[in-house]
């Protein structure tokens, strides 16, 4: 009950405050919002919700974003797009949050732990934001009100967008970046840059890290399908063994990385991370299944690799007398950073981290995120931010999607005002 009535009384505050209508004051508002930062994105910890199914985060960032004056509507199931316009006329800029937790048991001391649960594809599981994006929410809020304060000032619109399901809607359902693009979240008002934030467990606290062009990699997942002949265990010549047959797929597939593809051009993954087949021990059986990710930072190379892939699989199956199946779902795009975007953008990430010390550039990413798809809308940049207490070492870090995920949230200031900061210089950097 103490948590609600907080929410409300930062609302009200934030109502009362909104008549600031230039940036003279800007790093005053911006030391008062950091306090709300930190609180929003405890709440948000404490009460994660999965992808497409985050109704109550978005009617608290509804709510939030109408009290600042800005103009929403609900997109993709679950998500928001607010609207600001700005006291001068110019050209649109949108900034991103995901805002969906995952399917994890949290496990730490944190007193806003999660204890939440939900129904996800017919089980009851643990819910936790193991990825930080409780932290995304927060930073946006944040600019989101600074911003409504300064409206004035702003040469052009900015385009808040709050996305659900980044990390992947349940089963068959549509969600994240493709459906709120579906929707029309860059087109009403017509986008003209992307911006898009995530923070880093293992990076250093506050510190803004960036890559240009490819940043992440795409996301394929693949199912091979072994189909071969049944027989008694014992008599293993009147058979033709799947799993025999898969083991050696298995195998080959790591050979097209190490020596088929050219990976001085950029680095590339195939991992098999599931194979299912059988019932006994003393049964060959006929049909064996695995399923894996394709991780690819080159859009040739991922073509090439998807080739390579099904050829491997299908001529192996035919060498032993079996079949092999092989289908190939796209996640993600690879994030790709426009390099003229991030040219002009790196003089206000270096003011909002306080330094260019504090902006530093870094290699390929192999994780993958699906605010790849906006920048096929508009041209688009992807940075971290890093929130490693400065008490631990890298090694010590916890990795995201874990149990143990921490974050030192200090710091979310940052991303807060790299936002800000990109919104205010986006006209005058790019004329």
């Amino acid at each position: 009950m103490k948590k609600t009535i907080f929410f409300g009384l930062m609302l009200i505050t934030a109502a009362t405050g909104s008549s600031q209508t230039n940036t003279a004051n800007l790093e005053q508002l911006l030391k008062e919002e950091t306090p709300k930062v930190i609180s929003w994105r405890r709440y948000f910890h404490e009460h994660p919700e999965l992808g497409n199914r985050e109704f109550n985060t978005c009617k608290k960032i509804e709510a939030s974003l109408k009290e600042w004056g800005i103009t929403t509507r609900v997109v993709a199931k679950s998500g928001v797009v607010g609207v600001l316009k700005g006291g001068k006329p110019g050209p649109v800029v949108a900034l991103r949050a995901d805002i969906d937790g995952l399917p994890v048991e949290e496990r730490n001391d944190l007193e806003f732990r999660s204890k939440a649960k939900a129904e996800y594809l017919g089980a009851t599981v643990p819910v936790m934001h193991a990825c930080g994006h409780d932290t995304h929410i927060s930073m946006l809020l944040g600019a989101a009100e600074v911003l409504s304060k300064v409206k004035n000032d702003i040469q052009g619109t900015v385009v808040f967008l709050f996305q659900p399901a980044e990390e992947g809607p349940p089963g068959d359902e549509e969600g994240g970046a493709p459906l709120m693009i579906k929707e029309g979240a860059l087109d009403n008002p017509k986008v003209d840059a992307v911006y898009g934030i995530h923070i880093s467990s293992s990076g250093d606290l506050g510190k803004i890290y960036y890559k240009p062009e490819s940043f992440m990699a795409s996301s394929d997942w693949f199912t091979i399908k072994v189909k071969g002949k049944q027989s008694h265990g014992a008599s293993p010549w009147r058979s033709v063994d799947p799993i025999v047959v898969s083991a050696e797929i298995i195998q080959a597939l790591q050979t097209i990385i190490s020596r088929q593809i050219d990976i001085t051009k950029a680095p590339a993954i195939i991992t098999v991370g599931k194979i299912q087949s059988g019932v006994r021990a003393n049964i060959i059986p006929e049909e064996a299944f695995m399923e894996g990710t394709i991780r690819t930072l080159d859009d040739a190379m991922q073509k090439d690799i998807h080739a390579r892939i099904k050829h491997t699989a299908e001529k192996i199956a035919e060498a032993n007398g079996a079949t092999a199946e092989v289908m190939i779902d796209t996640k993600t795009l690879v994030t790709y950073n426009d390099p003229q975007l991030v040219a002009k953008s790196l003089a206000s990430l270096q003011k909002a981290a306080g330094g260019a010390e504090n902006v530093l550039p870094i290699n390929w990413q192999t994780g993958a995120e699906d605010f790849s798809f906006y920048g096929k809308k508009a041209p688009a940049f992807f940075f971290n931010v890093g929130a490693r207490s400065p008490k631990i070492t890298v090694e010590e870090s916890t990795s995201h999607h874990a149990p143990a995920f921490m974050l030192d949230d200090s710091r979310l200031d940052v991303g807060m005002r790299a936002f800000v900061q990109l919104v205010l210089d986006f006209a005058k950097n790019n004329k």
